[in-house]
């Protein structure tokens, strides 16, 4: 997937997670892959971008709100999400926004 999504024209949502992580991998990185190719395989599910340098920050791309709430009620990804509270994560945030233009170069 290419360093920064490609997405269509707006309008799209955008799901903002934000997140502080504990110490140490305890299954995250095996487990974010996993997620990822999951992610790719549902209906809505435009691209991603992620950075972690202290802060990670993810942002998904989605069709539309119902994609989201889809994607959140997946079994496997409830169960990360389990994990994540449980074990990985200090603290985090989840921001839902609506794209309404976009521009590149």
């Amino acid at each position: 997937m290419p360093p920064i999504a490609r997405t269509p024209a707006p309008p799209y949502y955008a799901v903002i997670f934000t997140s502080l992580r504990t110490d140490g991998d305890d299954g995250y990185n095996a487990m974010s892959e996993q997620m990822v190719a999951l992610a790719l395989q549902q209906p809505g599910f435009l691209g991603f971008e992620s950075a972690r340098e202290g802060v990670g920050i993810t942002v998904s791309y989605w069709t539309d709100l119902e994609s989201i709430r889809q994607w959140k009620a997946n079994a496997e990804h409830q169960e990360a999400q389990r994990q994540g509270h449980q074990k990985w994560y200090a603290a985090f945030k989840t921001r839902i926004a609506k794209v309404e233009r976009d521009y590149e170069m």
